[in-house]
Formats: structure tokens, sequence, C-alpha cells
């Protein structure tokens, strides 16, 4: 059969008789019928039956604790389970621009049934995108190359590569709590993974630093930002003098909602370079806008990085993530070692990151983060004197973190209290979040972009009625950890 375009193929392909291997017509079946009518057949019983015999116990399953949610479409800030339940949804931050948008969803329905396959050959989607995303930098900031992958993962073991490449020291600085990925390479650079349970603790060759929390670590005020540069410092003179990296998280998100205080990262990156290392900013979680009054979270600390990555919401849920940097790392990599990506900037997942950044700016969803982001701020704040058990409000735009704590004195973690509040916020208001920090105790917000102040005054008053009657650490036990 020949086409003459994709619509006609479409349209053909919906009226033919399937055939299998023996050449013996099957049922006819509508096109996409096949196993979507499988998949409606299954009950939430059988899918959570299904997910625990075929996964690994390591991939954990959101509220498996209580009532795990069977989520079957999703529109702007909302998710729906399988009987239409409808939930305010405050910490997805994958689908960028609202879930299911429909202007993404076109676009990469164009592109998908005209061409996908990989980058060696010449295609305008990725080259007009590497083109956008650059120009989303500070002027003269020298960023400039841009390499594609499909995950946060990929972009900061890439970027680990670049470090090396141009360095003879393996020697690399990382931020307590820190999160960059599940490769071999970015758990080694995770504190969150190797210093927790089944990790292996740091390589010789990584120098942890504290995490520079002004609400529970040792320094605070105007100098804390000087302080905890120090121990950056320190780090580039136990590594000999001579580093590959410095990396952290513009806003650290696992850590709690961790931003750096005011001059750390001039201090620290000024450090780092002396000692001939390059510095990363990870932006999966925060780029995009998510800070609100800033586009990339590290321009909050009027520095520029040398290396840049960024996953999560890039392609609002498809598989889209990069790493830029400057003309000098990148000369450095072309050492005659090609680096081939088969699925990085594929034709259909850049049409979705370049309708991504079209929205972004066309609806103004920066500029609502920051607006919404303020309200809620505010609001939580006026929440926190009320309520005592709310020990820290912080974040910027709509990456938020609400700490929980047992009194004010020794700033003892509300563990227990945060794992009932997002299980009751879930099961009595029908809105979803999520919980980080060292000690399970800081309820994360980062929803959709497009989350509105309707939204917020929705869940202020849901987060306000479930704080007046919280059950207490022997409830809070019995609900457990809540897996989100």
């Amino acid at each position: 059969l020949k086409f003459s375009s994709s619509r006609e193929w479409q349209s053909t392909m919906a009226a033919v008789d399937v055939v299998d291997a023996t050449g013996i017509s099957r049922a006819r079946i509508p096109a996409g019928a096949a196993f979507e009518e499988e998949t409606a057949r299954l009950s939430k019983a059988e899918i959570l039956e299904l997910r625990q015999k075929h996964f690994c116990k390591a991939q954990s399953v959101s509220y498996i604790n209580t009532n795990p949610l069977l989520i079957t479409r999703g529109q702007g800030a909302r998710l729906f389970d399988e009987a239409g339940q409808e939930y305010l949804d405050t910490r997805n931050n994958v689908c960028h621009v609202g879930h299911a948008h429909p202007r993404v969803a076109e676009a990469v329905g164009r592109q998908v049934v005209e061409l996908n396959t990989n980058t060696r050959y010449l295609h305008p989607n990725i080259c007009l995108l590497a083109k956008r995303l650059v120009d989303t930098f500070p002027s003269g900031s020298g960023l400039e190359v841009c390499f594609f992958v499909n995950s946060g993962s990929e972009a900061n073991d890439l970027a680990m590569r670049l470090a090396f490449v141009r360095s003879s020291s393996r020697h690399v600085v990382v931020v307590d709590h820190g999160y960059h990925g599940h490769t071999c390479q970015t758990i080694e650079i995770s504190p969150y993974k190797f210093d927790h349970k089944g990790g292996e603790g740091p390589k010789p060759t990584v120098h942890k630093v504290p995490c520079p929390d002004v609400f529970r670590g040792p320094h605070k005020g105007p100098e804390a930002g000087k302080q905890y540069a120090e121990y950056v410092a320190k780090a580039c003179q136990d590594s000999g003098g001579q580093v590959a990296a410095f990396v952290v998280e513009s806003g650290m998100s696992v850590g709690g909602v961790i931003l750096p205080p005011s001059g750390y990262l001039e201090r620290a990156y000024r450090e780092v370079r002396a000692a001939g290392g390059v510095c990363v900013a990870d932006e999966v979680q925060v780029g995009f806008g998510r800070f609100g009054d800033y586009f990339w979270a590290f321009e909050q600390q009027g520095v520029v990085p040398d290396i840049v990555t960024m996953g999560k919401p890039f392609g609002n849920g498809m598989p889209l993530a990069a790493v830029v940097t400057t003309r000098s790392v990148a000369e450095a990599f072309e050492n005659g070692l090609e680096y081939f990506n088969t699925f990085g900037g594929n034709p259909v997942c850049c049409a979705a990151g370049l309708a991504m950044l079209d929205v972004l700016r066309d609806e103004k969803l920066q500029e609502n983060a920051s607006a919404v982001g303020k309200h809620l701020l505010e609001r939580l704040r006026a929440l926190a004197v009320k309520r005592p058990i709310i020990g820290d409000v912080r974040g910027s735009g709509l990456f938020l973190g609400i700490e929980l704590v047992r009194n004010s004195a020794d700033l003892e973690p509300a563990t227990q209290e945060a794992s009932e509040v997002v299980s009751r916020m879930k099961d009595e208001h029908r809105i979803l979040m999520s919980i980080d920090g060292p000690f399970n105790s800081v309820l994360v917000m980062k929803p959709p972009m497009c989350f509105s102040k309707g939204d917020a005054d929705q869940f202020l008053e849901a987060l306000e009625c479930t704080l007046s009657d919280l059950r207490g650490p022997g409830a809070g036990a019995a609900v457990g950890h809540t897996p989100t």
C-alpha cells in the first residue's frame, strides 16, 4: 500500500483487517482498540495485583499505606481517578503547563504521524528548540551548546562526563541531601541516595558539604551564604586544590525546598573555579519559570554556571531533557569519542518541548507562578501564626515548602503528622501533596504552572481544616509513612 499523507494512512488502517503471522485474518479490530479494550476491563484491584507481581518493591506506589490511586485522566491542575473523582494536584511538576494540555498533545500528534527518528538526520524541531532554549539564558552567559537527552538523570550523568573530560581531577563537591538521578554516576553524587538505606556512602573523590539550610542548619542571618560557602572552599582544599565539578540544585526539592541564602553560589562558584572545576546548576526540579520572578532558579543568586541541566517539565510529560554548556566546555568534549543518543532530541519530543515553551509564553505562566506563589506565601505565613506546627514556610513562585515541627524550641520534626496531613488531604479533600526533607516533615508544593489563585485558596482552606483537627503523633503513627 502507498499513502500520499499520514491522514490517508490513518483512515485506511482504521478499516483493514488484522492479519497474523500465519496470514489468517483475525476478527476486524477498530484502530487502537486492541489493548485499550483489555486495559478497560482491568479493575483497580487487578491492576494493583499486576503491579505487585511484575514490579520490584524498590519501585514505590504513592499512598500505598492507605489507598493508592488509579489515575486515568488529567486536565490542567487536576487529575481524575477511574470513578471520575477529581483531585487538585499540588505536587506534579512534570506536566509543566498542565496535564494533557491540548496544544502540547496536538503538537505531539501532528509530529508522530509524520516522523520520529534519531538525530543524525537534520530536522528543524531540534535546531529551533536549541535556539529557543539558549535564548532563555542571561545575555552574555556563554551558555550556547546543547545536548538533548531523555531524563534529568541522563542530563546530570552527561554533565559529569563533560566535567571529567576537561579536568584531570575526579573530585566532585556535592551538597548534603542533594539528589541528581538514578544512574550509577548520579547516585555517586547524590547524598539523598548514597547516605540512605541501601546506599554505599560517598566515594573518596566525592566531597559532601552541608546543605545551606537557614532554618535547621547552624548558620542563619545575613552572613549565612558566606558561611555555608566556606564549606565548599574547604572541600576544594581537601581535594588537593583540584576539583572537576561542584554540583548543586538551584532549589533543593528532596532536601525540603531549600533555597541557597544570598551570596552562597557567588562565593562557592568562585572557590570551585579557582580549584579548576566547573559549576553545574541542576535545574531539573525548578527550571522553566517555576521560581516566578526568574526563568532559571540560579538567576536568583546572580551567578552564571558553566553547565545547566534540565529535565522533568521540559516535554510536559514527554521524555525530554537537556544539558546546556559553554563553548569551551563543549570543545573539551570533542576528543574523538562520539556522543550519540538514540532518542534524545527526537522530533516528537522536541515538538512537545517547543509547544510547552509556546504555552508557557502565551499563557503567561511564569507570571502566574510569581503572583500565585506570593499569594500562597503570604497566606501560609499568616496560617503559621495560628498553627505553630508550621515551623517554616519558604520557597519562590510555585516551588514552596511547609516544614512541620512539634515545637519551636528544638524544631523536633513532625514526621508522623506530615504523613497524616497528606493522607487526609487526599482522602478528605481530594488534594494531592508530597513530603520531602531529611525527616520527611516538609510538605512540598510544585504544581503545574497553571495552578490558579482559586486553586491556591482551595488548597489553603483544606490545609487549615486539616491542621485544626490533627490527631497527633499517635494517630499519625497509625497512618504510617505516606509514600508520595
